[in-house]
């Protein structure tokens, strides 16, 4: 059976000329960055170059630009190098149902520390309403972190709305930008955001690696401390390796956004599952502000890990969890309101640069097959 993956919000293949960009530091280019010789040179330069490359993708200063190990750590940094930079005074935290555990978990963490949250609900495509945001902000709130656009739905969040919300109460607003960057529009002045978390992994660039972009004049703790890497917000010799790689995936993400042939081969996927099921399928997520690449559909009455047992070949992710063979809806699709009888049959199928037409059409056939 031939293997067709549609997983690519979960992961990405590296491009070819990340792979080239990453050579020369696989075969030499060695040096400690933070030395003064000539080797160290040449790993501080690449650095630097893959530092503004980031920074040409996100319309940002370079300086703004913050290497760290991947996504997780981007969005833990900000949410609580905020809150520890308050120090002892009462803080309060907005933030949404749907955001991924990157998100949650520090949010959960700083409770315990004595933290406020609020988590706004969402409606039932996903989307955060401005005006839940504006209702939750008290005199304590220290930020604002909505994510750009949902893992599991694609469903984008309207940022510069809330992003004129939190300027006017002059509150920062920091987006987890893991699944948009390279897909659609993230200049970081259009989205009126502070912080923004990058995740190399999403965008064609090697796991372990990301970014969080820091608005000048906003000042953080960092939470790995030794010597002053990152201009002492993150501590740790940086990878030449991995931000080289980065540099080069955002540099070559430049004429994908928006993703216009990626959003027609989705959009036709969904024609011909409509045809093939009719009423026994469903769609997840905002039907026109969503990912382009992202399709998460749900069949009515069934479990979407059984689904996808029965086509092997193909790799997606479900909207169901399995522990100890019993199936628990996804968060995201609860907050959302599904109910289970539709939830449960949830699959997500995720488009990328290289998926063709033969393979959109050979999982409908499949699909037909394994269901009807």
């Amino acid at each position: 059976m031939k293997s067709i993956y549609l997983d690519f919000n979960a992961s990405t293949p590296m491009a070819p000329e990340v792979v080239e960009a990453m050579r020369p530091y696989l075969e030499g280019r060695f040096g400690n960055p933070s030395s003064l010789h000539w080797a160290a040179r040449e790993a501080h330069d690449g650095i630097e170059t893959a530092r503004g490359k980031v920074a040409g993708l996100l319309g940002c200063h370079p300086d703004e630009v913050v290497f760290t190990s991947g996504g997780s750590e981007a969005n833990n940094l900000a949410l609580e190098g905020l809150f520890f930079r308050r120090g002892d005074r009462p803080s309060h935290l907005i933030t949404s149902q749907v955001e991924h555990p990157a998100t949650i978990e520090p949010c959960r963490f700083l409770e315990r520390l004595g933290a406020k949250v609020t988590y706004v609900p969402v409606d039932g495509s996903g989307r955060v309403d401005p005006g839940d945001i504006r209702k939750a902000i008290t005199g304590d709130t220290i930020l604002i972190s909505i994510m750009h656009a949902n893992n599991e739905v694609g469903t984008i969040q309207p940022i510069a709305e809330i992003a004129a919300i939190a300027n006017a109460y002059g509150i920062p607003l920091h987006t987890d930008a893991a699944q948009s960057v390279g897909k659609i529009p993230t200049r970081v002045d259009d989205l009126g955001v502070d912080l923004l978390s990058v995740a190399g992994h999403k965008v064609y660039g090697p796991k372990g690696v990301g970014v969080l972009y820091i608005r000048r004049g906003i000042e953080i703790e960092p939470h790995i401390h030794g010597a002053g890497h990152e201009s002492g917000r993150r501590a740790g010799t940086e990878s030449a390796l991995l931000t080289t790689a980065l540099g080069a995936a955002c540099d070559i993400a430049k004429p994908w956004v928006g993703m216009p042939d990626v959003q027609r081969l989705r959009d036709l996927f969904w024609e011909r599952l409509r045809a093939a099921f009719g009423n026994q399928v469903a769609l997840n997520g905002h039907p026109a502000h969503r990912l382009p690449n992202t399709l998460n559909v749900s069949f009515v009455g069934r479990v979407g890990a059984d689904i996808l047992g029965r086509i092997p070949g193909v790799a997606a992710s479900t909207g169901s969890a399995c522990h100890s063979g019993v199936a628990t809806l996804s968060p995201v699709l609860k907050a959302m309101g599904i109910a289970p009888e539709m939830g449960m049959g949830a699959i997500r199928f995720s488009l990328g640069r290289g998926t063709t037409q033969d393979e959109v059409e050979d999982v409908v056939n499949q699909l037909r097959g394994a269901l009807l």
